[in-house]
C-alpha cells in the first residue's frame, strides 16, 4: 500500500512508523508542514522533538511543502493534525479519491463571533460540511504515541460508514503489535475520543489532590455515563462506549502517566496556572481546547454533564481545584441509570 501521513507530531509520526514496519512492506511517507522540521527528521532519522530516541524505520520517507503531488496513487491518506487544523486539511484534500482517515479527537472550537451551527462539530461533521465527497473515517482508540512507536501491543478502532475506509485501515495497520477493529459507529467513536480528554483532566485533578482511588474510580465511571449520554443524544450506539474508543480510551487517558490531559489536571491541582500547565507539556492537550465545546454541544442537545461543566469552570478560572471537587460531591442524589 501507498500510505501518506499528513502531520509529523507525536501521533502522526508513531502511526507512520507503525505502518512502515508492517510485514506487508507498505510505502509510507510522513509529511511535515515545517520544512526545517522535516529536514531535521531526515538527518536524525527520528522525531527528536516528540519521540526522542526512537529511530525511524529505514523505509519511512519524509516530505514537506505542497503535499498535493504525494496523493496520486495513494491507497490511504491519514490526517494527523490537531482538531483545529482539520478543516483546512479537508479543504486541501477535496477531490482526493483515496480513503481518508483522521487521528484528531475532539469537537471543533467555535471561533469568536462565528456561527455556532457551522463550528463546534465532531470531525466527521466537519468533513460532511467541507469535503462531503471524500470517503473518510476516524482511526481511534486507547493509544499513547510513544508505545505505538516502540511497537508495543495496541488495539485501535477503524470507524467509518464506508467499508473501503475500514478495510484500508485494517490492511495498513493490523499486525502482530497493532490489532485493528472495524466499527461503523463513527459518532460513538468520535464522542468517546472527544469526551475522554476532558474527563482525564478531572481525574488528573483528583489524583493531584490525592483524593484516593475510590474518587478516581467514581470519576471515571460517572464520566463514562456522561460520555454515553452525549453519544446517545447525537445518534451513537450504546455498545460503542463499552469498547476501545469509549471505556478503553477513557481508562488509558484518565490513569496513564503518559496522558497529557491527566497531567494538566494534576498540575492545576498543584497550583499551576493553566498557561503554565499547558506550556510545560510541549504537546497539545486536546481536552483544554475542547472542554468548552463539549459542554456547549451537550447543552444544545439537553444532556447533563456536571463533570464536564466543572472542568470548564476550572479551566476558565471560575473554580479552584478544591471548589470543583466540592461542587461535584455536593450534588444531590440521582439514579445511576444512563438516559439521553
Amino acid at each position: 500500500m501507498k500510505i501518506i501521513v499528513l502531520g509529523a507530531g507525536a501521533w502522526g509520526s508513531a502511526v507512520a512508523m507503525s505502518a512502515a514496519q508492517h510485514p506487508a512492506g507498505h510505502a509510507v511517507t510522513l509529511w511535515a508542514r515545517d520544512a526545517a522540521q522535516a529536514q531535521g527528521m531526515r538527518v536524525e532519522a527520528q522525531n527528536a522533538r516528540y519521540l526522542p530516541g526512537i529511530a525511524f524505520p529505514p523505509s519511512l520517507s519524509m516530505a514537506d511543502g505542497d503535499f498535493g503531488p504525494l496523493l496520486p496513487g495513494a491507497d490511504l491518506v491519514i490526517v494527523a493534525t490537531p482538531m483545529a487544523a482539520l478543516r483546512g486539511m479537508l479543504q486541501a484534500l477535496r477531490g482526493c479519491t483515496a480513503p481518508v482517515a483522521w487521528l484528531c479527537k475532539g469537537f471543533e472550537a467555535v471561533p469568536p463571533g462565528a456561527n455556532s451551527a457551522s463550528f463546534g462539530l465532531l470531525a466527521h461533521e466537519v468533513q460532511a460540511l467541507i469535503a462531503p465527497d471524500l470517503i473518510a473515517g476516524v482511526f481511534s482508540g486507547p493509544s499513547f504515541a510513544q508505545e505505538v512507536a516502540l511497537g508495543q501491543p495496541t488495539a485501535l478502532v477503524a470507524a467509518s460508514g464506508h467499508a473501503p475506509v475500514r478495510d484500508a485501515l485494517v490492511a495498513a495497520f493490523h499486525s502482530k503489535s497493532v490489532r485493528v477493529y472495524a466499527n461503523e459507529d463513527i459518532v460513538g467513536v468520535e464522542v468517546g475520543g472527544a469526551v475522554k480528554n476532558v474527563l482525564a483532566i478531572a481525574t488528573g485533578l483528583c489524583d493531584g489532590l490525592a483524593l484516593g482511588l475510590n474518587a478516581r474510580a467514581a470519576l471515571i465511571t460517572r464520566g463514562l455515563a456522561e460520555m454515553t449520554r452525549l453519544g446517545l443524544a447525537l445518534g451513537a450506539r450504546p455498545d460503542t462506549f463499552m469498547g476501545l474508543s469509549g471505556l478503553g480510551d477513557l481508562v488509558l487517558t484518565a490513569t496513564g502517566d503518559l496522558s497529557r490531559n491527566r497531567r494538566v489536571g494534576m498540575l492545576l491541582a498543584k497550583g499551576h496556572s493553566l498557561q503554565q500547565a499547558v506550556e510545560s507539556l510541549g504537546h497539545v492537550a486536546e481536552g483544554v481546547y475542547s472542554a468548552r465545546t463539549v459542554a456547549q454541544r451537550a447543552a444544545l442537545v439537553g444532556v447533563d454533564m456536571p463533570i464536564t461543566r466543572a472542568v470548564v469552570a476550572l479551566l476558565d478560572g471560575q473554580l479552584t481545584p478544591a471548589a470543583a471537587v466540592a461542587l461535584l460531591m455536593g450534588r444531590g442524589p440521582a439514579s445511576e441509570l444512563i438516559e439521553p
